[in-house]
């Protein structure tokens, strides 16, 4: 079961000046999973609309079953659209001639694409090593796994997954794929496990390795740098706020500094990062690196 990730700060935050529930909202969810904040933002705002977008298919099949009487009402729209694509606001669509009171995007992983094998996104369950976030487009974690260069993995791993010394387990990983290419989560798992050894209990050795995969074949890092501003430009309404979640250090650097030199739009509502309650880390672990940011336009 999916748990939206700092639901009651996220809702609180949302209420920015003159955004009372009988106020017409139009909110756009940017990164909908499995709609647990857009749920929340349709029951507490009865009169908003939500247009909620992703770039998995297998959420918006989701929505579209689960969420199909909020679709009836026209209360909600889904729509495949990856907020990465920061030319999109230049073209006409349904981002054109309008702008949102409220914009959220939750930048981690949904539990069900973590725990679904399928989509090799987790080292604890064996499947294909994919990591795409949209499984039609660019390239897998197999691919980049199977053909980078020594440098190249390595630049990859200590620039996105922070890890200071990871020449041993590249040097495994291009040893071993001569004999065999990679195909699953769990060989390389098993080989970082192996090489690596676990020196933190509770702590996969294997967490940082796939994290930085993830970030490079989703560019996300990247997307997140090139659509940030244009969001605020352009799809942010004067009053509006936008509401970002991170769950990596380069990510909330990313909005931090975005947040903090666009002057001419706006302002940080909160001088500092907002972190989940302890409660709420003990309730759903995987919590606990969550961080938010809230930028308000100035009127």
């Amino acid at each position: 079961m999916h748990k939206p990730v700092m639901l009651e700060e996220v809702l609180k935050l949302s209420e920015g000046p003159g955004f009372t529930p009988e106020k017409r909202l139009l909110i756009w969810d940017a990164t909908f999973g499995r709609g647990g904040h857009t749920r929340a933002y349709l029951q507490k705002f009865p009169n908003a609309k939500v247009i909620a977008t992703d770039r998995d298919p297998t959420a918006l099949e989701y929505g579209q079953n689960e969420f199909k009487d909020w679709i009836a009402a026209d209360r909600l729209q889904l729509e495949k659209f990856n907020f990465h694509a920061a030319q999109a606001f230049e073209k006409e669509g349904i981002f054109s001639n309008q702008q949102f009171d409220l914009i959220l995007m939750d930048l981690g992983v949904s539990s069900p694409q973590l725990d679904n094998p399928e989509r090799g996104f987790s080292f604890y369950h064996d499947g294909p090593l994919d990591m795409r976030m949209d499984p039609t487009q660019g390239q897998s974690a197999q691919e980049v796994i199977n053909t980078w260069t020594e440098v190249g993995l390595q630049r990859v791993f200590m620039e996105l997954g922070e890890i200071q010394r990871p020449n041993r387990v590249v040097k495994a990983i291009l040893n071993d794929r001569k004999e065999k290419p990679f195909t699953t989560t769990a060989q390389l798992s098993q080989l970082i496990e192996r090489v690596e050894g676990w020196r933190k209990k509770g702590h996969h050795p294997a967490t940082q390795y796939f994290l930085a995969l993830r970030l490079l074949v989703n560019e996300e890092l990247e997307g997140l740098k090139e659509s940030l501003a244009p969001v605020m430009e352009k799809a942010l309404r004067p009053g509006g706020r936008l509401l970002v979640i991170t769950f990596h250090s380069l990510e909330d650097r990313i909005v931090k500094y975005i947040f903090k030199e666009r002057k001419d739009l706006g302002v940080p509502v909160n001088k500092k990062v907002i972190v989940p309650s302890r409660a709420e880390i003990l309730d759903n672990p995987r919590s606990r690196s969550a961080k938010l940011r809230v930028f308000s336009r100035a009127e």
